[in-house]
């Protein structure tokens, strides 16, 4: 099982950034999705989800900022961040999760947002 993110960078305050993970060795289809970041000296925290049915979830900090979607086809999950702040300078990662099975982690990808 391979997750791996790509599309992180550095980013002024108020740009725009688009996360990609890319999924590999499961049945994309019926795992449930997120991304989860984490600042240096922070634990790590939930951004979004998305269901295998395609239902969102956000983080209130992100709410109206970010947007997850996925692609089952392609195997994709993706993370359209708008209007950045520096507080999301963070790593970010991404997560496939189902109720029968281990959860699989990328390494993540790095976003740092200037002010």
């Amino acid at each position: 099982v391979q997750l791996v993110e790509s599309g992180g960078g550095w980013v002024q305050a108020g740009g725009s950034l688009r996360l990609s993970c890319a999924a590999s060795g499961i049945i994309f289809s019926v795992y449930a999705m997120g991304w989860y970041r984490q600042a240096p000296g922070k634990q790590r925290e939930l951004v979004a989800t998305i269901t295998r049915g395609g239902t969102t979830d956000y983080a209130d900090s992100v709410k109206g900022r970010f947007t997850i979607s996925r692609d089952n086809a392609k195997k994709m999950v993706y993370l359209q961040m708008n209007s950045l702040k520096p507080e999301d300078t963070a790593a970010y990662y991404c997560k496939a999760s189902h109720q029968f099975a281990s959860d699989y982690w990328g390494q993540g990808t790095q976003v740092t947002v200037s002010s």
